[in-house]
């Protein structure tokens, strides 16, 4: 009898620890490692491959990755090839079926959004250019919002029973991404067709997003470091225009946006590549209110 219950009490356990098992994700970048635990809350497990101050074009691919990935019910990925140079490999080594191509497992970020910049033909004169097209569309928040209904419905799909949790989850971050998106415009209308210089061409999503111009970079090319006589043209366009803000993210050489900036009269904007970056950026909204009010605020400063 005893050994009746004793099996009995394993089952039961066995059950419960099946019915509360977490579904796995791991996410390239820290904005889809954002959205995703918004809407999975504390039914997933969640891990993120590129540190929110790495390059995402250049992630260290660590070994430790692999045993990641393998263990992975989904991988929430780009889909715009922004991980093409370090992915694969990962990939290649965990060995996990669930998340290869065409797969349950395998979300792509990228699926229901009208990319940017695609390029006619693919030469790499042109710098760093994805075929699919720009890959940084989580700069604009509207983006932002059908990434996370694709994730909330790829979460049904991989776990049902917590479905109903995926999408009340869901309908809390869109009624707050609506609220702010309106409260964001308002903030930036003041200042629409204003131009800023970018580092690299991140933020167009953004600039389109909010009436804004954001075609002017240090960089020569795409992925380009910057040169001398680019940035002298840098310098001339931003005094002939009266442009005086310069955006820098945490992997970029802020030492020439300062001498950029010392030439011009401009201010450098330190911008949080991702969520998570710092206190103030913990989650996608987070991110994109610093960016917002900071962006807000210079141009109010630089009258």
């Amino acid at each position: 009898m005893k050994r009746l219950l004793s099996k009995i009490s394993f089952v039961l356990a066995l059950a419960t620890a099946t019915a509360q098992a977490k579904l796995n994700v791991v996410a390239t970048t820290a904005d889809f490692a954002a959205i995703a635990q918004e809407i999975g809350g504390d039914k997933i497990e969640l891990f993120t491959l590129a540190k929110p101050t790495e390059d995402p074009h250049f992630v260290d691919a660590k070994p430790s990755f692999i045993v990641k990935l393998n263990r992975a019910d989904a991988l929430v990925d780009g889909g715009a090839e922004l991980e093409a140079g370090w992915l694969r490999p990962l990939l290649d080594g965990a060995r996990n079926a669930k998340i290869e191509t065409g797969q349950r497992g395998r979300i792509y970020g990228s699926d229901g959004i009208s990319l940017l910049e695609i390029p006619s033909t693919l030469d790499r004169s042109k710098g760093d250019i994805h075929a699919a097209g720009n890959p940084h569309y989580m700069t604009d928040p509207a983006n932002g919002k059908i990434v996370a209904a694709h994730l909330a419905n790829a979460f049904c799909q991989l776990d049902p029973k917590s479905c109903d949790v995926f999408k009340a989850n869901l309908k809390k971050l869109e009624d707050r991404l609506d609220a702010k998106i309106v409260e964001w415009k308002k903030l930036l209308v003041p200042y629409k067709g204003k131009e800023v210089v970018t580092y690299h061409n991140y933020w167009i999503y953004f600039a389109k997003a909010f009436d804004l111009k954001m075609d002017l970079y240090l960089e020569p090319k795409p992925g380009i470091p910057p040169t001398p006589a680019h940035l002298a043209e840098v310098i001339a366009n931003m005094k002939s225009d009266n442009v005086k803000l310069i955006v820098v993210q945490p992997y970029q050489n802020r030492k020439t946006a300062e001498t950029v900036a010392s030439h011009t009269g401009g201010v450098v904007l330190d911008w949080p590549s991702f969520p998570m970056t710092s206190k103030e950026t913990q989650s996608y909204i987070d991110w994109m209110d610093f960016v917002v009010k900071s962006l807000a605020k210079a141009f109010e400063e630089k009258k």
